[in-house]
């Protein structure tokens, strides 16, 4: 039985330069813009009526500054929250990738691999580690709601895990920054409770 089973509360973290830019942010540690860090003020507020048992952090601070902005409680680190590594594609826009490799697209072509800080990964090694974390934050989710704050793409492919999904159906699930999506359970089945919601729509 899945009685009184809490829900993921998967946050994307708020607004970068890069972010606003386009640029693809794996590894780079991008700070958040103004406007970044008012919207995870925001996601805080949004979720103040909720019992948040842990959350897991991705180790950028981006994710990091914006779990403590939101006042999320009992953070934790979890290094398989990082963003996709986009090898040598890390900082470019998909116009520019697109001018290397005509008709690029991440989830068919994937990336090329970079430097010693940037080697990249594939789609299914992102899944792997996606279900390295729901592996982690599973047994607390018995108890309540359980926040992850972390980036798009590995959100993504984390939430196509949690459906039973290969991890390139990750693709079907846009996601903004500073947005705030739910995982949960109908008859005992993983679904998608809501999506990309701004902070101010969630209730």
């Amino acid at each position: 039985m899945m009685l009184n089973m809490g829900e993921l509360i998967l946050i994307r973290h708020g607004e970068t330069e890069w972010s606003r830019s386009g640029q693809h942010t794996g590894r780079t540690d991008v700070p958040l813009t103004a406007a970044g860090r008012a919207a995870a003020v925001r996601l805080g507020r949004a979720l103040a009526d909720r019992t948040i048992v842990a959350t897991f952090s991705s180790p950028a601070s981006r994710a990091t500054e914006t779990a403590k902005l939101a006042e999320l409680p009992g953070q934790r680190i979890d290094p398989n929250l990082q963003e996709w590594d986009y090898g040598g594609y890390e900082g470019l826009t998909t116009p520019e990738i697109g001018r290397r490799q005509m008709g690029w697209y991440l989830w068919r072509d994937g990336v090329i691999a970079g430097d010693a800080e940037h080697p990249g990964e594939t789609v299914e090694q992102v899944g792997a580690r996606a279900d390295a974390a729901l592996a982690d934050v599973t047994p607390f989710v018995a108890q309540g709601d359980v926040a992850l704050v972390a980036h798009g793409h590995l959100l993504r492919v984390l939430s196509a895990r949690w459906l039973r999904l290969a991890p390139a159906a990750g693709r079907f699930f846009k996601l903004d920054t500073g947005t705030l999506s739910l995982l949960g359970f109908e008859h005992e089945e993983p679904v998608i409770s809501r999506w990309n919601v701004p902070p101010d729509g969630l209730g």
